[in-house]
Protein backbone atom coordinates (compact mmCIF):
# COMPACT_ATOMS: atom_id res chain seq x y z
CA UNK A 1 0.00 0.00 0.00
CA UNK A 2 0.92 3.33 -0.50
CA UNK A 3 1.63 5.94 2.80
CA UNK A 4 -1.66 7.27 3.89
CA UNK A 5 -4.10 4.87 2.02
CA UNK A 6 -5.77 1.84 3.80
CA UNK A 7 -4.96 -1.79 3.71
CA UNK A 8 -7.28 -4.64 4.20
CA UNK A 9 -6.45 -8.17 5.28
CA UNK A 10 -8.59 -11.35 5.69
CA UNK A 11 -8.34 -14.59 7.25
CA UNK A 12 -10.48 -17.68 7.72
CA UNK A 13 -10.23 -21.39 8.37
CA UNK A 14 -12.90 -24.10 8.69
CA UNK A 15 -12.31 -25.58 12.23
CA UNK A 16 -15.54 -25.39 14.12
CA UNK A 17 -14.00 -25.43 17.69
CA UNK A 18 -11.83 -22.43 17.20
CA UNK A 19 -13.98 -19.50 17.46
CA UNK A 20 -11.10 -17.64 19.03
CA UNK A 21 -8.75 -15.76 16.13
CA UNK A 22 -5.83 -13.76 16.81
CA UNK A 23 -4.31 -10.58 14.87
CA UNK A 24 -0.20 -10.28 15.42
CA UNK A 25 2.32 -7.97 14.16
CA UNK A 26 6.17 -8.44 13.13
CA UNK A 27 8.58 -5.11 11.96
CA UNK A 28 11.36 -5.66 10.23
CA UNK A 29 14.33 -6.32 11.78
CA UNK A 30 12.23 -7.30 15.23
CA UNK A 31 12.02 -10.95 16.77
CA UNK A 32 9.08 -9.85 18.74
CA UNK A 33 5.75 -10.70 17.54
CA UNK A 34 3.32 -8.29 19.22
CA UNK A 35 -0.56 -9.10 19.63
CA UNK A 36 -2.87 -6.01 17.77
CA UNK A 37 -6.25 -7.95 19.07
CA UNK A 38 -8.49 -10.76 19.14
CA UNK A 39 -12.04 -12.02 19.11
CA UNK A 40 -14.15 -14.92 20.66
CA UNK A 41 -16.78 -15.65 18.84
CA UNK A 42 -17.66 -12.09 17.50
CA UNK A 43 -14.87 -9.14 17.18
CA UNK A 44 -16.42 -5.85 19.26
CA UNK A 45 -14.96 -1.85 19.44
CA UNK A 46 -12.25 -3.01 21.88
CA UNK A 47 -10.56 -6.28 20.26
CA UNK A 48 -7.80 -4.41 19.32
CA UNK A 49 -5.41 -3.40 21.75
CA UNK A 50 -4.94 -0.42 23.34
CA UNK A 51 -1.96 0.40 21.35
CA UNK A 52 -3.45 -0.38 18.02
CA UNK A 53 -6.46 1.05 18.45
CA UNK A 54 -5.87 4.59 16.56
CA UNK A 55 -5.74 2.90 13.26
CA UNK A 56 -6.40 -0.86 13.17
CA UNK A 57 -9.88 -2.24 13.21
CA UNK A 58 -10.85 -5.76 13.60
CA UNK A 59 -13.90 -7.24 12.38
CA UNK A 60 -15.73 -10.65 10.88
CA UNK A 61 -17.60 -13.80 11.68
CA UNK A 62 -16.30 -16.54 14.60
CA UNK A 63 -19.78 -18.13 15.22
CA UNK A 64 -20.10 -19.76 11.49
CA UNK A 65 -19.15 -23.10 10.88
CA UNK A 66 -16.36 -21.18 8.35
CA UNK A 67 -14.61 -18.73 10.37
CA UNK A 68 -13.61 -15.43 9.17
CA UNK A 69 -11.87 -12.60 10.35
CA UNK A 70 -10.59 -8.98 8.73
CA UNK A 71 -7.76 -6.54 9.93
CA UNK A 72 -8.12 -3.23 8.25
CA UNK A 73 -5.22 -0.54 8.95
CA UNK A 74 -5.93 3.32 8.10
CA UNK A 75 -3.87 6.22 7.03
CA UNK A 76 -0.54 3.39 6.45
CA UNK A 77 2.38 5.02 8.26
CA UNK A 78 6.07 3.67 6.27
CA UNK A 79 7.53 2.69 9.64
CA UNK A 80 4.54 1.86 11.71
CA UNK A 81 2.54 -0.53 9.43
CA UNK A 82 5.09 -2.08 7.35
CA UNK A 83 5.46 -5.44 8.33
CA UNK A 84 4.49 -8.70 8.57
CA UNK A 85 1.20 -9.61 9.93
CA UNK A 86 -0.34 -13.43 11.50
CA UNK A 87 -3.68 -14.70 11.68
CA UNK A 88 -4.01 -17.19 14.49
CA UNK A 89 -6.29 -19.54 15.50
CA UNK A 90 -7.31 -20.75 19.31
CA UNK A 91 -9.92 -22.81 20.94
CA UNK A 92 -10.85 -20.44 23.93
CA UNK A 93 -9.56 -17.68 26.07
CA UNK A 94 -10.35 -18.86 29.28
CA UNK A 95 -7.43 -20.91 30.33
CA UNK A 96 -5.32 -19.21 28.06
CA UNK A 97 -3.04 -23.14 27.58
CA UNK A 98 -4.89 -23.78 24.31
CA UNK A 99 -2.24 -23.49 21.61
CA UNK A 100 -2.83 -21.01 18.75
CA UNK A 101 -2.06 -22.39 15.18
CA UNK A 102 -0.87 -19.56 13.15
CA UNK A 103 -1.05 -19.15 9.35
CA UNK A 104 1.94 -18.15 7.22
CA UNK A 105 1.87 -14.07 7.52
CA UNK A 106 1.27 -12.25 4.98
CA UNK A 107 4.24 -8.96 3.83
CA UNK A 108 2.69 -5.44 4.34
CA UNK A 109 4.72 -2.57 2.25
CA UNK A 110 3.98 0.83 2.71
CA UNK A 111 5.28 2.81 -0.06
CA UNK A 112 7.27 5.98 0.40
CA UNK A 113 5.11 8.93 -1.35
CA UNK A 114 6.69 9.41 -4.75
CA UNK A 115 8.95 6.68 -4.46
CA UNK A 116 9.28 4.72 -7.72
CA UNK A 117 9.18 0.71 -8.02
CA UNK A 118 12.31 -0.36 -8.98
CA UNK A 119 12.90 -4.16 -9.83
CA UNK A 120 16.17 -6.23 -8.71
CA UNK A 121 19.59 -6.19 -10.86
CA UNK A 122 20.31 -10.30 -10.26
CA UNK A 123 24.22 -11.36 -11.07
CA UNK A 124 25.88 -14.94 -10.40
CA UNK A 125 29.37 -14.93 -9.02
CA UNK A 126 31.56 -17.49 -9.80
CA UNK A 127 33.21 -19.40 -6.74
CA UNK A 128 36.77 -18.38 -5.52
CA UNK A 129 39.78 -20.38 -6.67
CA UNK A 130 40.88 -20.54 -3.46
CA UNK A 131 38.00 -21.88 -1.55
CA UNK A 132 39.13 -25.07 0.54
CA UNK A 133 35.90 -25.96 1.99
CA UNK A 134 34.13 -29.46 2.12
CA UNK A 135 30.72 -30.20 0.89
CA UNK A 136 28.93 -32.64 3.25
CA UNK A 137 31.97 -35.36 3.27
CA UNK A 138 31.85 -35.38 -0.53
CA UNK A 139 35.78 -33.84 -1.03
CA UNK A 140 36.14 -30.30 -1.61
CA UNK A 141 33.14 -27.76 -2.24
CA UNK A 142 32.21 -24.83 -4.45
CA UNK A 143 30.00 -21.79 -3.71
CA UNK A 144 28.64 -19.60 -5.81
CA UNK A 145 26.44 -16.44 -4.78
CA UNK A 146 23.64 -15.04 -6.22
CA UNK A 147 23.52 -11.23 -5.61
CA UNK A 148 20.52 -9.07 -6.13
CA UNK A 149 20.52 -5.24 -5.64
CA UNK A 150 18.91 -2.04 -6.57
CA UNK A 151 15.23 -3.04 -6.02
CA UNK A 152 12.39 -1.24 -4.19
CA UNK A 153 9.86 -2.27 -2.44
CA UNK A 154 11.93 -5.50 -0.51
CA UNK A 155 8.76 -8.04 -2.20
CA UNK A 156 11.21 -10.75 -3.41
CA UNK A 157 12.38 -14.52 -3.07
CA UNK A 158 15.21 -16.53 -4.21
CA UNK A 159 15.33 -19.69 -5.78
CA UNK A 160 18.08 -22.01 -7.31
CA UNK A 161 18.28 -24.29 -9.93
CA UNK A 162 20.60 -26.48 -11.47
CA UNK A 163 20.19 -27.77 -15.14
CA UNK A 164 16.53 -26.46 -14.79
CA UNK A 165 15.58 -28.63 -11.94
CA UNK A 166 14.84 -26.57 -8.78
CA UNK A 167 17.48 -27.28 -5.54
CA UNK A 168 17.06 -26.55 -1.86
CA UNK A 169 20.26 -28.88 -0.57
CA UNK A 170 23.13 -26.21 -0.05
CA UNK A 171 21.15 -23.07 -0.15
CA UNK A 172 21.84 -20.72 2.37
CA UNK A 173 19.63 -16.86 1.72
CA UNK A 174 19.71 -13.75 3.76
CA UNK A 175 16.51 -13.73 6.13
CA UNK A 176 15.14 -10.74 4.73
CA UNK A 177 16.09 -7.40 1.86
CA UNK A 178 18.60 -5.35 3.57
CA UNK A 179 18.34 -1.62 3.33
CA UNK A 180 21.23 0.26 1.30
CA UNK A 181 20.62 3.84 0.60
CA UNK A 182 17.04 3.68 -0.94
CA UNK A 183 17.14 0.70 -2.51
CA UNK A 184 17.46 -3.20 -0.90
CA UNK A 185 19.90 -5.83 -1.43
CA UNK A 186 19.91 -9.60 -0.92
CA UNK A 187 22.42 -12.32 -1.04
CA UNK A 188 21.90 -16.60 -1.51
CA UNK A 189 24.54 -19.04 -1.60
CA UNK A 190 24.74 -22.32 -3.52
CA UNK A 191 27.06 -24.94 -1.88
CA UNK A 192 27.85 -28.00 -4.16
CA UNK A 193 30.30 -30.54 -4.34
CA UNK A 194 33.78 -29.73 -6.84
CA UNK A 195 32.80 -32.95 -8.84
CA UNK A 196 29.39 -31.60 -9.44
CA UNK A 197 30.65 -27.85 -10.96
CA UNK A 198 31.55 -28.79 -14.38
CA UNK A 199 30.84 -27.06 -17.30
CA UNK A 200 27.88 -28.91 -18.78
CA UNK A 201 25.98 -28.46 -15.88
CA UNK A 202 23.78 -24.72 -15.61
CA UNK A 203 23.60 -22.99 -12.25
CA UNK A 204 20.61 -20.98 -12.39
CA UNK A 205 19.35 -17.50 -9.46
CA UNK A 206 16.01 -16.37 -10.60
CA UNK A 207 14.72 -13.68 -7.86
CA UNK A 208 10.75 -13.44 -7.84
CA UNK A 209 10.02 -9.43 -6.98
CA UNK A 210 6.20 -8.18 -6.69
CA UNK A 211 5.72 -4.90 -8.28
CA UNK A 212 2.36 -4.28 -6.50
CA UNK A 213 0.17 -5.60 -9.42
CA UNK A 214 2.32 -8.87 -10.33
CA UNK A 215 5.33 -10.85 -9.70
CA UNK A 216 8.06 -10.08 -11.78
CA UNK A 217 11.27 -12.63 -12.30
CA UNK A 218 14.52 -11.96 -13.24
CA UNK A 219 17.98 -14.32 -13.18
CA UNK A 220 21.06 -14.76 -14.51
CA UNK A 221 23.43 -18.09 -14.86
CA UNK A 222 27.13 -19.41 -14.65
CA UNK A 223 27.87 -22.69 -15.69
CA UNK A 224 30.30 -25.34 -14.21
CA UNK A 225 34.61 -25.28 -14.95
CA UNK A 226 35.66 -27.61 -17.64
CA UNK A 227 37.32 -31.11 -15.98
CA UNK A 228 41.15 -31.73 -15.71
CA UNK A 229 42.44 -32.29 -19.76
CA UNK A 230 42.94 -36.13 -18.05
CA UNK A 231 43.81 -37.43 -21.81
CA UNK A 232 46.69 -35.09 -22.50
CA UNK A 233 48.00 -35.75 -19.21
CA UNK A 234 48.05 -39.28 -19.08
CA UNK A 235 49.59 -38.74 -23.26
CA UNK A 236 52.07 -37.07 -22.01
CA UNK A 237 52.71 -39.47 -19.20
CA UNK A 238 53.02 -42.51 -21.38
CA UNK A 239 55.07 -40.62 -23.64
CA UNK A 240 57.60 -39.99 -20.61
CA UNK A 241 56.86 -43.33 -19.54
CA UNK A 242 57.85 -45.17 -22.72
CA UNK A 243 61.06 -42.68 -23.35
CA UNK A 244 61.86 -43.53 -19.71
CA UNK A 245 61.42 -47.21 -20.27
CA UNK A 246 63.48 -47.02 -23.61
CA UNK A 247 66.23 -45.15 -21.97
CA UNK A 248 66.63 -47.41 -18.96
CA UNK A 249 66.19 -50.68 -21.81
CA UNK A 250 69.16 -48.72 -23.61
CA UNK A 251 71.48 -48.72 -20.01
CA UNK A 252 70.53 -52.25 -19.72
CA UNK A 253 71.69 -53.00 -22.81
CA UNK A 254 75.08 -51.18 -22.78
CA UNK A 255 76.12 -52.68 -18.93
CA UNK A 256 75.07 -56.57 -20.45
CA UNK A 257 77.10 -55.50 -23.50
CA UNK A 258 79.96 -54.64 -21.24
CA UNK A 259 79.40 -58.02 -18.71
CA UNK A 260 79.61 -60.50 -21.99
CA UNK A 261 82.57 -58.44 -22.93
CA UNK A 262 83.90 -58.98 -19.95
CA UNK A 263 83.42 -62.60 -19.53
CA UNK A 264 84.48 -62.75 -23.28
CA UNK A 265 88.51 -61.56 -22.35
CA UNK A 266 88.41 -63.80 -19.20
CA UNK A 267 86.98 -66.46 -21.68
CA UNK A 268 89.74 -65.44 -24.43
CA UNK A 269 91.87 -62.83 -23.16
CA UNK A 270 91.22 -61.16 -26.55
CA UNK A 271 91.50 -57.19 -25.60
CA UNK A 272 88.88 -55.78 -28.25
CA UNK A 273 85.36 -54.87 -27.01
CA UNK A 274 82.46 -56.50 -29.00
CA UNK A 275 80.87 -54.35 -31.85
Amino acid sequence: GVAGDEAVLHCSHGQADHRVMLWYQQRPGDNAVKLIGHGYTVFRNDSAEEPFRKTFKLTGDLSDKTKSGVLSITKLDVREHTATYFCAASENTVTYTDPAYFGQGTKLTVLEPGRAVTKPTVRVLRPSPKECGKFKGRGKSKTIVCVASGFYPDHVGVQWTVDGLNISDGVATDDAARQEGKNYHITSRLRVSAKEFTKDRKFTCTVSFFNGKHTEYVSDFIHGEPGRPHSKLSLKTARFSYGYLIGKSGVFGVLVALLVWKLQVRCTGSPSPPR
